[in-house]
């Protein structure tokens, strides 16, 4: 079996990801960060989500010494300018305060008209190669994109993150309100993923 690691600790985004990869090679072993408990953290230092795409990557590539693929993303904000951006996790000031994240958001576009409330979602991934793999001079990157606006309160409970207050364009509802697994198929990370499949399949 050929291994990857995916930069995650979440059981169901790794089997959901080797579904994927299946429909390209099935013989892709998709391993995660819990099966390497002393990887250490990485510092998302980069001033773009494909510069911590492949900081994450190219982190856990070395530690490893497997092919690795990372990801980034995060919300933009018509309105903010673009915010928050490659800060969407700690928006609020503490890292991973979805809550608070979420607030901050709405009291910043408190008072702004529904057709100004424009956003979208961008996820950015990034696959390196150690140095004595066949592809190791190739580092791959793929972008989604999911297009929407920001509603005026939160509404559902399901996903993470901003996804009570994004309705994407077309949609009725918030990806806080989508049926679980029903996200991924319109999701900014998995058009990403789904990008990027078919080339580890080659690349592998």
């Amino acid at each position: 079996m050929r291994q990857i690691v995916l930069a995650t600790q979440n059981i169901g985004k790794i089997a959901e990801f080797e579904r994927l990869l299946a429909e390209f090679a099935e013989d892709i072993e998709v391993l995660g960060l819990k099966d390497f408990p002393d990887m250490p953290d990485i510092a998302e230092t980069g001033e773009s989500f494909t510069e911590n795409a492949l900081l994450k990557a190219r982190g856990v590539c070395e530690f490893t010494g497997l092919p690795a693929l990372a990801d980034d993303s995060g919300l933009c904000v018509d309105f903010l300018n673009g915010d928050p951006g490659i800060y969407s996790a700690r928006w609020s000031g503490v890292h991973g305060d979805d809550l608070a994240n979420i607030q901050r958001v709405l009291s910043q576009l408190d008072g702004v008209l529904d057709q100004a409330r424009t956003a979208h979602f961008v996820c950015e991934v990034a696959l390196v190669f150690p140095p004595t793999h066949r592809s190791a001079n190739s580092e791959v990157i793929e972008r989604g994109k999911l297009e929407g606006f920001i509603t005026l309160a939160p509404r559902g409970t399901a996903g993470f993150g901003y996804d009570p207050i994004f309705q994407p364009a077309g949609q009725a509802l918030t990806l806080g309100e989508f049926a679980h697994g029903e996200k991924d198929k319109i999701s900014h990370r998995g058009i990403a993923l789904k990008a990027i499949a078919p080339r580890i399949g080659v690349l592998l």
